[in-house]
């Protein structure tokens, strides 16, 4: 090992050393309750905090055509009304005890975060359990979450320079599975969804035993336990939730996408692949690449593109955590007057190249020194830990996985690098989108 190796591994060692004091497998306690809801409970007591959150486990991935968007809709209307709390309370009582939350939905999960100070903890349960117990769809706050949805995705469509493009090639990517509709669901669905479709939704996939619940902080774990006992496992429902039957076929052959946009100043290229889902062996050296590709002023792609041909202004990369076989998507907004052809050619030459000359060592050794640390200073708080937990135990195939994350990047070799790119960076397994004023000649081959 090369001596900045070793200054490295040890400053990381000891980040991990401090991490892993504050954090470890045997100090979150796992708590199944009676009507299947899982809750991991960390007891953490650096500061006078706590925070919850819930993971449902549905998504845009569990609609189906008609009903498109639902589960990003739930998440609005879950802060509007339920039996003891009336619309704009929650809010209101969470600010009134210290607490903040938020929400967020992708493809595979709806995420619930309450932040709160810890004396808080039995008004934050009762909230949490009111609404999933007793949420009221009503006629009038439907129609004006409805009124806030179709305004989000049209502001996003128009003022995001991505979303129409990747919303177009995921699209195209995808020719059977869930994954091919936006988050954000269809218009036409949005203003068409019933009262009915609402309803029965929310009693399939707002079932506890389709939900992990993670608890930390300066908590008390038999209080805890009570207060859930009490307000959260007589919660039960009888609907059993159905799974995502649907597998994606194998691509057949390169996709491509353009999408005309005359408000457009400068062109932008995404360039994806299919790829396995979180919990495959893969994850860990896909995860490596979106560093090397694209993990700042160093990587292959912002070296190339911005630094030394100056033909983009950034570069970027997604790798989603996805319950099935999800999309790497690469991400360059060209400069002004630039060919998108020519950032698709430079990307595509300097992918072909680490097809066939495996990344350096110290290359490699960069992008898991960066991954590991981001881990680790994650750790170091209760909503970091919360978050993680949640993610690892969804996600990865248990919590228990997030405390081996570290030694699971170790062990990726500059081999496995080329091996995955050999898999799955493929041109029969690529789409291509490209977003400009007008239609490049040639586009289309």
């Amino acid at each position: 090992m090369k001596a900045w190796q070793y200054a490295v591994w040890g400053a990381l060692f000891g980040f991990a050393g401090s991490a892993q004091a504050v954090m470890q497998s045997s100090d979150v306690e796992v708590l199944q309750l009676k009507n299947g809801m899982k809750v991991l409970l960390l007891e953490d007591h650096s500061i006078p905090n706590a925070n919850m959150y819930t993971f449902w486990k549905v998504g845009s991935r569990n609609e189906v055509p008609g009903i498109t968007g639902l589960s990003h809709f739930f998440e609005h209307m879950m802060f509007n009304g339920s039996k003891n709390y009336p619309p704009g309370s929650f809010d209101k009582v969470m600010e009134a005890s210290g607490g903040s939350n938020n929400a967020y939905t992708t493809a595979d999960v709806t995420v619930y975060t309450n932040w709160f100070t810890a004396t808080a903890m039995p008004t934050i349960v009762d909230l949490e359990a009111d609404r999933i117990a007793h949420l009221k769809i009503d006629d009038a706050k439907t129609e004006s979450e409805r009124g806030v949805v179709l305004s989000e995705r049209s502001t996003g469509l128009e003022n995001d320079p991505w979303e129409r493009l990747y919303e177009a090639s995921k699209a195209a990517a995808f020719e059977a599975h869930p994954y091919t509709w936006p988050v954000i669901g269809f218009e036409s669905d949005i203003k068409a969804w019933t009262r009915a479709d609402l309803e029965r939704y929310f009693r399939t996939y707002y079932n506890p035993s389709n939900a992990v619940m993670v608890i930390s902080g300066d908590i008390k774990p038999a209080d805890v336990k009570k207060l859930l006992a009490d307000k959260i496992e007589v919660i039960a429902r009888d609907e059993k939730v159905p799974e995502v039957r649907t597998k994606e076929p194998p691509q057949q052959g390169e996709k491509r996408v353009f999408i005309a946009k005359e408000a457009t100043t400068a062109p932008q290229v995404m360039v994806g692949y299919h790829v396995p889902e979180t919990k495959h062996p893969d994850f860990y050296a896909l995860d490596l690449l979106t560093e090397i590709l694209t993990g700042g002023p160093s990587s292959r792609l912002v070296k190339l593109l911005v630094d030394d041909k100056r033909i983009a202004s950034s570069v970027s990369s997604d790798l989603p955590q996805a319950f099935d076989p999800t999309f790497f998507a690469i991400f360059v907004s060209g400069m002004e007057g630039k060919d998108p052809r020519e950032m698709e050619r430079l990307l595509l030459s300097e992918i072909d190249l680490m097809r066939k000359k495996p990344v350096s060592a110290q290359e490699l050794q960069k992008a898991k020194n960066k991954k590991v640390v981001d881990l680790y200073r994650r750790m170091e708080t209760i909503n970091g830990k919360s978050q993680l937990l949640g993610d690892f135990e969804v996600f990865h195939g248990g919590y228990q996985k997030l405390f081996d994350a570290a030694g699971s990047y170790e062990k990726v070799t500059p081999a496995d690098i080329t091996r995955v790119m050999n898999t799955y960076f493929l041109k029969s397994n690529r789409t291509v989108g490209v977003q400009d004023k007008q239609e490049p000649a040639d586009f289309r081959y």
